[in-house]
């Protein structure tokens, strides 16, 4: 005997239930599918604007894409297992090359491709103008694009550079080098200004650089330092000028003989033969023993100082009558 089927009011629910798994799950993989084809396309496809060389530093993944991130690379937490996949990124300067990639071939470049290397050096005392000619030569950069960078992304005119010996790599463009260099700079120097202060004021900490330029330039040797520091603290107290060569060696000034004509004729505020006070701005980038001859001056009664034509050194005097004697010695 056959049983009939009755329809009843869970088999209705059963069924509806069943055809809405049905409709999820066609859904989920509709949208799964064109999830993957819009990656491919995203991934394999699409140019990923970049620099000719990224620098990349150490850390793990996560970090790096963080860091990529800061510097408007517009990573995604995909980017980020990939990554994983491919292996871990290189530290360091990375040659992405002038061609247009797609992102998944610059994610590749990261773990593989290591930039060659030039070694750069900005020796204490230099003055940017004069260290930027030396760069452009070097790498075969635009020594006019480069002075615009700094002026552009510079907070100050001078001082603002670590004397260091760099590893900068070939095909760096202009503005890369000097975002490079300032960040790098501007990093060492809030840490050495917060183990000695205790926080970093860039306003503050620059009126130190303007000071340590001076001594840098003054100073023959990291000895004299300090001393020259008390040179200099001492006559600003008297409301004397300065009256000091090393003051005129600034910009393309670097390294000429200063002479009674040139004296004469410099209305800037270096010149500190004519003008009160210290200069408007640095003379040049200064090492951390001039920075700190800057913030730590001996104490003593010296005004002046003259260089000893035997021993190269200065003769530090406290008042005029034996400076003047010094000075006749040297004849």
């Amino acid at each position: 005997m056959e049983i009939p089927f009755f329809k009843t009011k869970n088999n209705n629910i059963i069924n509806t239930e069943i055809a809405n798994k049905k409709y999820n799950i066609f859904f989920f993989m509709r949208y799964f599918f064109l999830f993957i084809i819009f990656g491919i396309f995203y991934y394999l496809l699409f140019p990923l604007k970049s620099n000719s060389v990224v620098y990349i530093p150490k850390g793990s993944v996560g970090q790096i894409i963080s860091y990529l991130n800061q510097n408007n690379y517009q990573m995604s937490t995909i980017d980020k297992y990939i990554l994983y996949f491919l292996g871990h990124p290189q530290s360091g300067w990375i040659n992405i090359g002038n061609e247009k990639l797609n992102r998944a071939e610059f994610l590749y470049k990261l773990t593989v491709s290591k930039a060659a290397l030039e070694t750069i050096t900005l020796i204490p005392g230099e003055t940017t103008i004069i260290f930027l000619d030396q760069v452009a030569k070097q790498l075969d950069l635009n020594k006019t694009i480069l002075l615009k960078e700094f002026e552009k992304q510079a907070p100050y005119k001078e001082g603002v550079l670590m004397p260091e010996t760099y590893k900068i790599p070939k095909g760096i463009t202009e503005s890369l080098f000097i975002n490079f260099i300032l960040k790098y700079s501007e990093n060492n120097f809030q840490k050495i200004s917060k183990k000695i202060f205790g926080e970093y004021n860039a306003k503050k900490w620059h009126q130190y650089i303007i000071i340590a330029s001076i001594i840098q330039k003054e100073a023959a040797s990291e000895d004299e330092m300090p001393i020259v520091s008390s040179v200099i603290y001492n006559r600003l107290k008297k409301g004397m000028k300065l009256q000091m060569d090393g003051t005129l060696n600034y910009g393309i000034y670097s390294h000429e003989k200063i002479t009674p004509q040139r004296i004469k004729q410099d209305n800037t505020s270096y010149n500190t033969y004519k003008f009160s006070g210290i200069p408007q701005d640095a003379i040049c980038n200064v090492s951390l023993n001039a920075i700190k001859a800057a913030i730590f001056p001996i104490k003593s009664d010296y005004l002046y100082f003259v260089r000893d034509k035997n021993t190269k050194k200065h003769i530090f005097t406290t008042n005029i009558k034996d400076h003047n004697n010094a000075i006749n010695r040297q004849k």
